[in-house]
C-alpha cells in the first residue's frame, strides 16, 4: 500500500485540487488521549469549519467540549441532539423548510453514530495523518468530484445513490454516511458550510471510505490517460458551432 502523502499527491496532481484532501478518523477514549496534545483539541469549532481548516494544513480535534454545532455534535454521537432542531422548529426558524412538518422528516432521516460510541472527531490533511483514516473527504469543483465517483465504479458500472437533505452536508452527507454506509457520498452542501466556511459556490463535497481509496487512485490513474484529458479539452466544444444550428432551425 503506498504512504498516505503519495495517496494525497496523486489525488491532488489528477483532480487538480487547490484543498487538501481531508482524512478523518473516530476516536476511541484510547486513541483521543493518545493524540489530542497534537492537535488543535480547544478551538471552539463547528464541524465544517474544522474540515475547511484541514484541508487548507491544520490537524483538528473535535469532542463535545469545543465543538460548536448542535446538529453536527449529535451526528457523531458526541451530544443529544437538542429538541429544537429533533423537531425540526429550528429548521423552519432558518427559513430552510416550509414546514415543521418538513423539518422534523428531515432530521429524522439524518444518519447519526450511536450517542458515546466515540469520543472524539480527528480531521487532518491525508498526507499528515498519524492514524489510518476511516473516512476521506474531498471540497472541491463538481468536476473534481465527477472523476473520484466515476473511479468508484468504474470497474463495477453499478450506480451511485447519493444520500442528502441538503442539511448537515459536511458532517452528515460527507462524513458519517460513508462512515456507516461504507458508501461514496457527494452532496452539494448546505445552509450552516456555505454560511460558516469559505466553500466557494462551485464547490461540493465527496466523501467515501478510506478502504476505497487504493481502487480509487487506481482508476483515477486509468480514467487520466485517456477519458480525462479529452473532456477537458473540449474538444467537442471547440466544434460546435451554435450560429449554424440556429441558422438550421429557421431554414426549417
Amino acid at each position: 500500500m503506498m504512504q498516505r502523502s503519495e495517496q494525497a499527491a496523486i489525488l491532488k496532481s489528477i483532480l487538480q485540487l487547490n484543498r487538501e484532501p481531508v482524512g478523518v478518523k473516530f476516536l476511541t477514549t484510547e486513541e483521543y488521549g493518545k493524540l489530542q496534545d497534537s492537535y488543535d483539541s480547544t478551538t471552539k469549532t463547528r464541524y465544517c469549519q474544522a474540515l475547511m481548516r484541514a484541508g487548507q494544513g491544520a490537524k483538528i480535534i473535535i469532542t463535545a467540549g469545543n465543538i460548536s454545532c448542535p446538529a453536527s455534535a449529535a451526528a457523531f454521537g458526541l451530544k443529544p441532539l437538542p429538541e429544537v432542531l429533533r423537531s425540526g422548529q429550528m429548521l423552519l426558524n432558518m427559513g430552510l423548510f416550509a414546514s415543521l412538518d418538513a423539518g422534523k422528516k428531515a432530521m429524522e432521516g439524518m444518519t447519526r453514530l450511536e450517542q458515546g460510541a466515540y469520543q472524539a472527531v480527528l480531521l487532518s490533511p491525508l498526507k499528515d495523518i498519524e492514524v489510518e483514516p476511516d473516512v476521506v473527504v474531498l471540497e472541491s469543483k463538481p468536476e473534481h468530484l465527477m472523476w473520484t465517483s466515476l473511479a468508484s465504479i468504474y470497474t463495477t458500472g453499478e450506480r451511485l445513490h447519493y444520500s442528502t437533505a441538503v442539511f448537515q452536508a459536511t458532517c452528515v452527507d460527507a462524513t458519517v454516511i460513508p462512515f456507516v454506509k461504507g458508501i461514496v457520498n457527494s452532496t452539494l452542501g448546505c445552509y450552516g458550510c456555505r454560511d460558516a466556511t469559505n466553500i466557494n459556490d462551485t464547490e461540493g463535497l465527496t466523501g467515501f471510505p478510506y478502504r476505497f481509496l487504493e481502487d480509487i487512485l487506481r482508476n483515477l490513474v486509468s480514467l487520466s490517460q485517456k477519458a480525462m484529458p479529452v473532456a477537458r479539452s473540449k474538444k467537442a466544444y471547440q466544434v460546435f458551432h451554435p450560429e449554424q444550428v440556429q441558422e438550421s432551425t429557421q431554414m426549417q
